[in-house]
């Protein structure tokens, strides 16, 4: 996909390329914060098909005393939408995992969903970060897994320093853009950490993270950075990575 060089703030939408693939998306049913049915769910799919979409990958939160996820429970609500599904729009499922003790029990059970080969989409707490977390990015690692850190510029406490950026990717996590923060709907601080982030060249791949059919809007309003050709760049990876 080549942006138009004359067109220096397109819409969300303008530069997602057909044979977009998303790779953090809250579309399974009654599973999380994401559709409550399986309407609401098949709606948002083919809503995101005629965008450009044509892998989507439904990572519900994994997040133990919230969203009390399995492995079991996520194939479970796939399985529901499966037959549903147009058959020229690819739909698979993983997780969203909070990097907590629990993440470590089910790494040492084999119990994860990858988002393919044995990458697999993690999350910080919104508030702090654990002091344990270094230690089970770790863990992760030395168990054969990549983690993914999903929209590691939503996390203000990093914002104060941005070495410690630096420290979360010399350990290992790749880090994964939402799409949705390089138009500002995050706020003006998350907006502009995403782009210093894509100036730098810490961003790896990219993703939706999106919850409902609301959020459809949001692929109308203009883009707010000037790292065009980085963000064009970071969505050819993604789906490299993930085809």
């Amino acid at each position: 996909m080549i942006l138009n060089l004359f067109k220096s703030k397109p819409k969300l939408k303008e530069i997602i390329p057909k044979g977009f693939i998303d790779i953090h998306s809250h579309i399974l049913p009654g599973i999380d914060d994401g559709p409550k049915n399986i309407n609401q769910s098949l709606e948002l799919i083919n809503e995101m098909k005629k965008i450009g979409f044509s892998k989507i990958i439904g990572t519900p939160h994994t997040y133990q005393g919230l969203y009390n996820n399995t492995s079991d429970s996520i194939k479970k609500s796939y399985e529901i939408i499966e037959s549903k599904i147009s058959k020229d729009l690819e739909v698979y499922y993983a997780s969203e995992y909070l990097i907590d003790l629990s993440l470590v029990k089910k790494i040492e059970n084999n119990s994860i969903l990858c988002l393919k080969d044995n990458f697999i989409l993690v999350e910080l707490p919104f508030f702090n970060m654990p002091m344990n977390s270094y230690e089970i990015i770790f863990k992760i690692i030395t168990n054969g897994y990549r983690p993914v850190l999903a929209h590691p510029e939503r996390y203000k406490y990093l914002f104060d320093d941005f070495n410690k950026f630096k420290k979360l990717k010399k350990v290992g996590c790749l880090f994964q853009l939402n799409i949705f923060s390089i138009v500002g709907y995050y706020g003006d601080d998350i907006l502009n950490i995403s782009k210093k982030l894509l100036k730098e060249e810490m961003i790896d791949f990219i993703g939706s993270d999106i919850h409902n059919i609301n959020n459809l809007e949001i692929f109308g309003k203009k883009i707010r950075t000037g790292e065009t050709k980085k963000i064009d760049k970071v969505i050819e990876r993604t789906i490299r990575y993930f085809d």
